[in-house]
C-alpha cells in the first residue's frame, strides 16, 4: 500500500481527534485527477469540521476544504497544470480533503490557478470568494446598487466588498473597525446608513456575521424591494430573528439564506474560474494576513486558530 502524510480527524467514543499521520494515497479512477497539494488554508469551517461540528462528516476523514496544487495524474492534457479548488458538499466531509500530500477530485472540480497568485495565496481563496459570489448572485445586487456589507473585515466579507465593487455597486462597509463606514460597536442600530444614503436605505445587505440584533438593524435599512442575504447564524444561545412583519411586507423586502455546502465542487469551480480571471486582471486582491505552517505542525495551528482573535493559517505541503 502506498501511503502519504495527511491531517486526519478520527472519532472514538464520540470524541473527534485530529492527528498528523500516514493514510492511503488516492488511486486514480475514470473522470478524476490527482492533485499534488502545494497549500491548503485552515478556514473557520475546517476548524468546526475538525471538532466534529458537521453532522454529515464521516470518519476517519482527511480535513481541508481549500487547496492549490499541480495535477500529477489524469488525462494527458491535464498534466502539470497549476490549479486551485474548494470542497463543495463532499470534500473533507464524506470524501477526503486537501490537507495531505495528494488529493483525488473530479476533473471538473478545479480551476486554473491565477498566475498572479502564489500557491499559498490561491489556497486561501476558495471558501471566501465562492461564498461571496453565490451570495451576491442570490441577493440580486446589480450595478449602481447600494450594498451594505456586515462583517466587511472578515474573509467572506472582504471578498463580498471586492466582488460588489467589481459589479459597479456602491459598497458601505460595516464592522467593529474604526475605519469602517458604519462602526457597529459604536452604532449598533446602523443609523449612519441613513446619513450615507440620504435616508433612502440600501438595495442589498450582505450579512456575514449572523447576530440577530445586528441583522434586525440591517433589515431596517433596506430600501423598498431590498434584499438581505445572510450566510451565518449564532452557534448557540438565541437563534431566532425577529422583525416587524408589517413594515417588511409593505416595503416588499426579501430575506435570503445562503449555504455554500449545498453546492458541488464542480459548481464552485465555475465560480473560481471567474474569480481567477479577475485576479489576473488586477480586479481582486488575496488576503495578506495568513501565516504559513508546515503540514507536520498543522495540528498545533488548528488549536491556535480556534482561539478568539487568533491568526489565520495556511498549510504548506513540501
Amino acid at each position: 500500500m502506498t501511503t502519504m502524510k495527511a491531517l486526519q480527524v478520527t472519532k472514538t467514543e464520540g470524541t473527534p481527534t485530529l492527528t498528523f499521520t500516514d493514510v492511503r494515497k488516492p488511486t486514480l479512477r475514470p473522470g478524476y485527477i490527482i492533485v499534488q497539494v502545494k497549500a491548503s488554508a485552515i478556514q473557520p469551517s475546517d476548524i468546526v469540521n475538525s471538532k466534529g461540528g458537521f453532522p454529515q462528516t464521516t470518519f476517519p476523514r482527511v480535513v481541508g476544504r481549500d487547496y492549490s496544487g499541480v495535477i500529477v495524474e489524469g488525462p494527458v492534457n491535464f498534466m502539470r497544470n497549476e490549479v486551485f479548488g474548494t470542497s463543495g458538499d463532499k470534500q473533507a466531509f464524506t470524501v477526503d480533503g486537501a490537507q495531505a500530500e495528494f488529493i483525488l477530485v473530479p476533473e471538473d472540480a478545479v480551476a486554473p490557478k491565477p498566475k498572479s497568485l502564489t500557491f499559498t495565496q490561491a489556497a486561501t481563496v476558495g471558501v471566501p470568494f465562492t461564498t461571496a459570489g453565490i451570495t451576491l448572485k442570490r441577493s440580486g445586487a446589480k450595478r449602481g446598487d447600494n450594498v451594505l456589507v456586515v462583517g466587511a473585515n472578515g474573509a467572506v466579507g472582504s471578498a463580498v466588498v471586492q466582488l460588489a465593487k467589481g459589479k459597479g455597486c456602491r459598497v458601505l462597509e460595516a464592522s467593529r473597525h474604526e475605519t469602517a463606514d458604519i462602526n457597529t460597536a459604536k452604532d449598533p442600530e446602523m443609523k449612519s446608513v441613513d446619513v450615507l444614503t440620504d435616508g433612502k436605505g440600501v438595495e442589498v445587505v450582505i450579512d456575514t456575521v449572523g447576530q440577530p440584533e445586528m441583522t434586525r438593524a440591517a433589515i431596517s435599512k433596506l430600501a423598498r424591494g431590498g434584499t438581505l442575504a445572510f450566510i451565518a447564524g449564532p452557534k448557540s444561545g438565541n437563534q431566532d430573528l425577529t422583525f416587524n412583519m408589517v413594515d417588511f411586507y409593505q416595503t416588499e423586502r426579501n430575506l435570503v439564506g445562503v449555504n455554500s455546502l449545498w453546492y458541488t465542487a464542480e459548481e464552485l469551480a465555475t465560480e473560481l474560474k471567474t474569480v481567477s480571471e479577475m485576479f489576473d486582471n488586477d480586479l481582486l486582491e488575496a488576503g495578506k494576513e495568513w501565516e504559513q505552517v508546515k503540514l507536520k505542525d498543522a495540528v498545533e495551528a488548528y488549536g491556535k486558530a480556534s482561539l478568539r482573535g487568533a491568526a489565520k493559517y495556511v498549510v504548506v505541503i513540501e
